[in-house]
Formats: structure tokens, C-alpha cells, sequence
């Protein structure tokens, strides 16, 4: 198997009538993969490189998209409470089922929103920051060049992205651990597809050079995972 280009293979979550269990237990499984395996200290790492940047006596404005559960919101919540730092949270998810989810589980300073995340209107000022964590990839390089455009448009500080990387130890690896380890069908499958369909660094490179966006910083993070961010300043 080669996995020198992305794959386009199509991930089950992103097909239609998904019945709510199974998409339930498809989150539970995948935070518990992004809590053992470092998917959560990444995106907090995304959060720590902005925060030089912002004025911390002013509460963060900060939008997730493709926010699922919102598990990354908890997480970086619990992150910024430990640093003082006061934030409202902002998560966004096509999936009706994702955002019902998210709002059982709920901390008193987000707003849910379902909708496409580019047809969004925000309630107020723009955020401070957007990030998105296990959402590029499910998305063509054309579709990709258009999101960073627009998380660049969409956000006043900068945004930062938490993602895979294509590379065989990841796969093999994650294989392994899913068809032992795990119990959803959908955990099953598109673990092993998204790293088929990640990335490596001279996709990004390629991708935020199309995107028109010039300052920004990729680093690899554990495990097998790149955390680009994106600065607003000139």
C-alpha cells in the first residue's frame, strides 16, 4: 500500500443515515483516541501559541469548526481555566446529531451552532481565534484551499489546525488498536482512511501557499499528528 498521495476515499462518517448510536459511539471512541494518544495536548499547544498575541485581561473568543461533540472545546476549557485565562467558546458542526451531543454534555460559556461552518454568521465580533482538530482531512485539496482562506477571513488573532499525518507507522498502528481495541464500525474504518488521507508537511506548505497565507508555522506533534498555525499579524 502507498501513501505517498492523499487518498479520496470516502469515510463513512460523511455519508448520510448514520444512525445516532452508532455516530454516539463514534465520538466516545475517537476522544478517547485523542486523550491517549495526545490529540488533546495538541490542540491545547495550538491555543498556547496565540496566547503572547492576545490581551489577556479580555475574555477569548474562540471557534471550533467540525467541533463534534465538542470534547476539544472541554478539553481546551479546562486548559485556559488552569492559565487563568477567560475564554467563550463558539462550536460548529454540520451534524445535527454532533451538536445535540454536544449540548448534553455542555459548559456554561459555548454556543452550539449547526450549520456548514462557511455559511455562518456570527452573533457578534469575529473570533479571536478558530482552529479545527480531525476535520481538514476529510476535504479535497481544492475544498482545503478555500477553508484556510477562510479561517484566516474568519478569525482576528490567527487560527491553527490539529491533523494527521500520512505516514505508515501511523496506519499500520492505528489499525491495529481500532480492530482490537475498539467497538464502533465507523472508528474501525475511517481511522486507518484518515491517515490515508492526511497529510505531510509539503502539503501544507503547498496548500498555504495556494491559500495566499505567508505566516505560519508547521510542527510535528505526537502522536503522528501536524499542528500548523497561522498568525494574523503583518
Amino acid at each position: 500500500m502507498s501513501l505517498q498521495q492523499r487518498s479520496y476515499e470516502k469515510e463513512l462518517l460523511d455519508g448520510d443515515n448514520i444512525a445516532f448510536e452508532d455516530i454516539l459511539l463514534n465520538m466516545q471512541e475517537i476522544n478517547t483516541i485523542s486523550s491517549f494518544l495526545g490529540g488533546h495536548n495538541v490542540t491545547c499547544n495550538g491555543i498556547a501559541f496565540f496566547l503572547d498575541k492576545v490581551n489577556k485581561n479580555q475574555p477569548l473568543l474562540i471557534a471550533e469548526i467540525g467541533c463534534g461533540g465538542g470534547d476539544n472545546l472541554r478539553a481546551l476549557d479546562k486548559f485556559l481555566k488552569k492559565r487563568k485565562c477567560p475564554a467563550t467558546f463558539i462550536g460548529i458542526d454540520i451534524k445535527a446529531e454532533c451538536i445535540r451531543f454536544a449540548q448534553q454534555n455542555t459548559m456554561d460559556n459555548v454556543e452550539w451552532i449547526c450549520s456548514d461552518y462557511h455559511h455562518v454568521k456570527w452573533p457578534g465580533n469575529k473570533p479571536d481565534i478558530v482552529f479545527s482538530s480531525l476535520f481538514c482531512h476529510h476535504f479535497t485539496d481544492e475544498r482545503l484551499v478555500k477553508q484556510l482562506q477562510w479561517m484566516k477571513n474568519n478569525s482576528r488573532v490567527g487560527f491553527f489546525i490539529n491533523d494527521l499525518q500520512r505516514h505508515p507507522i501511523a496506519y499500520h498502528s492505528i489499525r491495529f488498536i481500532t480492530k482490537y481495541f475498539f467497538k464502533s464500525y465507523l472508528v474501525k474504518n475511517d481511522a486507518p482512511l484518515s491517515v490515508k488521507r492526511a497529510f505531510i508537511r509539503k502539503d501544507w506548505i503547498k496548500l498555504l501557499s495556494a491559500a495566499g497565507i505567508r505566516q505560519y508555522n508547521i510542527k510535528w506533534q505526537w502522536a503522528f499528528r501536524f499542528l500548523i498555525c497561522a498568525s494574523n499579524e503583518q
